[in-house]
């Protein structure tokens, strides 16, 4: 299963509230649904999970039932309809739609209560939202063909201390985070406090893992500047002594064109110990400036 299944399965675990939370979480499923016009509800879901929670829900919500339940042709999907009259107009009823205005929006008075906003949220979610696997990137999104309601879902968003970003895709509105923080914060918000803690796992994995092939490469270019500048420093005291001879050298330039050519590996520091007597790091260097 996908991580987005795997949250959808965690909100799915969290038991229905009561009759208001569960009338906003319908109401989140009802605005970010395949379809919910006045002749029909269509809602179509991978998750086992929200399709065994959806009847419940309705029921607890509306006193309704779905008109259909099946599978769309498309293996691993399910879908549920609503087409009876009197039905849709209870929904649009409590959702306070106006039949002789197309443009849905979301109706605030089932929002009053902060755990009714984390229902409303819940429930747009598992009907129309999704989350990148937190290894691969930062990604959570909620779609709607509703203009109207997408508009007002980032001002809610807003007024709950969120950030979030808004693009259209299609015929989709999309209301979207990609701020790691915001996804955790959100999923903790909506009732999956283990999605969020998997997230930040993911991401501290991924600072690690990040920080140890800095060092792994700061390393490897260190390592190869040295090998390049013990080549040159070997070079030129070949040419130096192939010129001049071993006497022509001072006695400390000397030392160190022994040293540097009978071991070519060193770094400064561990030439340095063995000079007699020992010298630091810039001395060394030094020396084998003078004699480059």
């Amino acid at each position: 299963m996908s991580f987005a299944g795997d949250v959808k399965t965690e909100l799915c675990r969290g038991k229905l509230g009561d009759k208001s939370a569960a009338q906003a979480e319908a109401c989140g499923v009802l605005l970010y649904c395949n379809r919910f016009t006045l002749d029909q509800v269509k809602i179509v879901t991978e998750s086992p999970a929200f399709a065994k929670r959806l009847p419940g829900l309705f029921r607890k919500a509306f006193g309704l039932t779905f008109d259909e339940k099946g599978d769309p042709g498309t293996p691993g999907k399910r879908i549920f309809t609503i087409g009876d009259r009197a039905k849709l107009a209870l929904l649009w009823e409590v959702c306070a739609f106006d039949p002789s205005d197309p443009a849905h929006h979301i109706n605030y008075a089932v929002l009053e209560e902060n755990c009714c906003r984390a229902a409303f949220l819940r429930g747009a979610f598992l009907a129309g939202g999704s989350v990148t696997d937190p290894q691969k990137g930062y990604h959570l999104e909620l779609a709607t063909t509703h203009l109207r309601v997408s508009r007002e879902l980032h001002t809610l968003l807003l007024e709950l201390g969120y950030t979030p970003k808004e693009t259209t895709r299609k015929a989709n509105y999309i209301t979207y985070f990609k701020q790691s923080e915001a996804i955790e914060d959100f999923l903790t918000a909506i009732g999956a406090p283990i999605a969020a803690m998997e997230l930040m796992n993911a991401k501290a994995e991924k600072l690690l893992r990040n920080g140890v092939n800095r060092r792994v490469n700061c390393d490897s270019a260190n390592v190869q500047r040295a090998v390049t500048a013990a080549s040159r420093q070997a070079q030129a005291i070949e040419r130096v002594l192939a010129a001049h001879g071993r006497e022509s050298l001072p006695p400390l330039l000397g030392e160190m064109a022994e040293l540097r050519l009978a071991h070519p590996e060193m770094s400064l520091e561990e030439l340095g110990r063995l000079c007699d007597p020992p010298v630091g790091k810039s001395g060394v260097n030094h020396r084998l400036r003078r004699l480059e």
